[in-house]
């Protein structure tokens, strides 16, 4: 797919600088560029969502307890 990218001056001067050094075309370097970038910081949800606890206060039983007392709460007020 092609698509068009707007850098600025500096951008343009310090990419084709590496890209000379690396012997590779501007579209390469990009693409280069994307793939690392997705690789870094599109990790799955199973690792983005491991560990979101370790700062947390509260335990997770505890949480869920908590929510689940105001669910109770909720339905007497309704029966």
């Amino acid at each position: 797919m092609r698509t068009i990218v707007d850098l600025p001056a500096e951008q343009v001067e310090s990419l084709d600088a590496w890209c000379l050094a690396e012997g590779v075309s501007r579209a390469e370097a990009v693409r280069r560029a994307v793939a690392e970038h997705l690789r870094k910081h599109h990790a799955s949800g199973a690792k983005r969502a491991f560990g979101m606890w370790k700062d947390m206060a509260e335990d997770g039983l505890a949480y869920q307890e908590r929510l689940r007392s105001e669910w109770a709460a909720r339905e007497r007020d309704f029966s």
